[in-house]
């Protein structure tokens, strides 16, 4: 036994007990005679003293001791002269009879206590960070997240399936993960982008209510919220209806945040459609913690004799606007503004408006309009004195897409966003085709297993597919998109119509999904599920700005590991011999 006692757990009902504990050294005070040692576990910090009724080969030992060495240590409690409550344990202390060091610690790359640390360090070095008390606190608040959802789906009927990580790719929005074959040659498996053909096999299999915390991979550029791997939270339902879902996963939303947050989330989750999120916010995950909505002033503009905005109504766009306080907007910020939504967005300019405090307008656009058309566009945005107004025209997608960029920078710089505030929501009713200019076709939005509302299945037939919209919903917080899902379709000849209507061949429909059209035709139940990001969503509650804070072994933002070495070269003999495979560049 190396302890009998967690380093959280001894108390002043100890005082005169022989105990034995054990962990590593987060802290060495040398003060001569005496020496105090701060020793850390998972659990808590227990204070050390090693003075003159220590034996002297104790106090030899602890005068060597380093941070993060790993000792066990036989000892009384005794009452602490001073007392810290900062900590758990802080009315006690453990004075040292016996020290044994289990492990040394070569010289620390950085200290376990230190904040701004580099991240490729951390990664490098992901077993010292995880050492660290927020890294802790995270991996616990995860474990919390994960039994509490087990709990929940458990306790309303669910089946917790696991199903299979080698499968088979099918165009599901994302590049797959490949893997060959040794046995099969020439063939390849593909890692799962999520479970959903099987788990919709399932439902066909008549199991009801499915759930899995599942590994999912998608070979895609990574970003702050997002990694090649990532776990998710699948679960599926059969006779039901969207209302069901939204029910259910409102309830398992709330549990959850309470059991990690500690607090309540009583009030119903707000509803919105897509196109009135699109519209309003630039985003179909809007952060609704402020105010600021993208205002259409197309009608005010078009015809008034600015060619930019007039060409930009004629083509099919519009001219929007956003409207905030001016806190002193330089002619260099608003450069720099524009500057952000011509980079990111290719926006070709962003026009401002001032009202200044005295009523009067200043702007650099006022020269192409007459001043009545001035005040309207002014009243249509209902700008008060002290405000600006950023303008951009173009197609919709692009201007709705950089105005949805520039409120959330515009929030976050104006002290806008009440960090301690959560904001659930549910997004509804999203299109379900969208046209890619790059591939000059219609992709599905969500997936192409998602159900049309029956009063458009029509324009699937009469090829109006701007008009579909879908039995679709995501769930966002705080401008996180958590977790979305659908009802799905369960009739073949309509599933097969959809693929038609996504360009694929009949051939290609049977190569990629001919098992899945086969199960559609043996009886199959209503039904529709949804998939929360489970690295996301954590994220989001512990206000996290990147998703490698919540998972235990992420990748760079190159998609390597930095403590394993990941992505490595093969043997050569391996690939060549057992995977028939060549290397046709060696260039790294």
């Amino acid at each position: 036994m190396y302890r009998t006692h967690k380093l959280n757990e001894l108390r002043i009902s100890n005082v005169g007990n022989t105990v034995k504990v054990s962990g590593w050294v987060d802290k060495v005070r040398d003060l001569g005679h005496f020496v105090f040692i701060d020793l850390r576990d998972r659990y808590g910090i227990t204070q050390i003293l090693v003075n003159e009724n220590s034996p002297k080969e104790v106090l030899e030992k602890a005068k060597k001791l380093k941070n993060e060495y790993v000792i066990e240590v036989n000892g009384t409690v005794s009452e602490r002269s001073s007392k810290n409550p900062n900590l758990e344990t802080g009315d006690i202390e453990v004075l040292a009879l016996d020290i044994n060091v289990l492990s040394e610690s070569k010289p620390l790359p950085f200290e376990i206590s230190e904040n701004n640390l580099n991240e490729n360090i951390r990664l490098t070095y992901r077993y010292l960070d995880l050492r660290r008390k927020r890294m802790l606190n995270n991996i616990k608040k995860r474990n919390d997240m994960l039994f509490s959802i087990r709990e929940f789906m458990n306790n309303e009927g669910f089946l917790d399936i696991d199903t299979p990580i080698l499968g088979k790719a099918t165009p599901e929005g994302a590049r797959d993960f490949i893997v060959p074959s040794r046995i099969q040659k020439g063939d390849f498996y593909a890692l799962p982008q999520s479970p959903q053909l099987f788990k919709q096999t399932l439902m066909v299999a008549g199991m009801d209510k499915y759930y899995q915390l599942a590994k999912c991979f998608r070979d895609e550029d990574l970003r702050g919220d997002r990694q090649f791997e990532f776990t998710q939270l699948d679960l599926e339902m059969s006779f039901i209806h969207q209302e069901d879902i939204l029910e259910l996963v409102e309830r398992l939303a709330k549990k959850v945040f309470k059991d990690v947050t500690g607090e309540e989330k009583n009030e119903k989750f707000e509803r919105i459609t897509y196109d009135y999120a699109m519209n309003n916010y630039g985003s179909d995950k809007p952060d609704l913690r402020f105010d600021m909505k993208i205002k259409n002033i197309s009608d005010v503009v078009n015809g008034k004799g600015f060619v930019v905005f007039d060409e930009a109504i004629a083509n099919g766009g519009s001219v929007r606007a956003l409207v905030c306080e001016d806190k002193e907007f330089s002619r260099k910020k608003i450069k720099d503004l524009e500057d952000f939504v011509k980079v990111y967005y290719k926006a070709k300019g962003l026009a401002y408006i001032k009202k200044l405090e005295d009523g009067s307008i200043n702007s650099p656009i006022s020269k192409f309009f007459d001043e009545e058309t001035m005040n309207n566009i002014v009243n249509s945005l209902e700008m008060k004195n002290g405000e600006i107004a950023f303008i951009l025209s173009d197609k919709n997608k692009l201007v709705l897409d950089a105005l949805g960029a520039l409120r959330l920078k515009l929030g976050d710089e104006l002290g806008l966003i009440n960090k301690d505030e959560f904001k659930f929501l549910w997004v509804v009713d999203f299109p379900m085709f969208e046209y890619s200019e790059e591939e000059g076709r219609y992709l599905a939005q969500h997936h192409p297993f998602t159900s049309l509302k029956k009063e458009d299945v029509q324009y699937l037939y009469s090829g109006e597919l701007e008009k579909i919209k879908s039995e679709s919903y995501d769930l966002v917080l705080n401008g996180y998109e958590i977790g979305g899902g659908s009802i799905r379709i369960h009739d073949s000849q309509l599933q097969s119509k959809v693929f038609d209507t996504l360009g694929l061949s009949k051939e290609e429909q049977l190569d990629k999904f001919g098992f899945f059209l086969e199960t559609l035709s043996y009886g199959v139940p209503p039904h529709g599920g949804l998939a929360f990001g489970i690295d996301r969503w954590l994220m989001a509650m512990l206000k996290e700005n990147s998703i490698k804070e919540v998972i235990p072994f992420p990748k760079t933002n190159k998609g390597q590991d930095l403590l394993t070495g990941a992505p490595a070269d093969i043997d050569r003999a391996q690939l060549e011999n057992e995977l028939k495979l060549q290397k046709i560049n060696e260039d790294k």
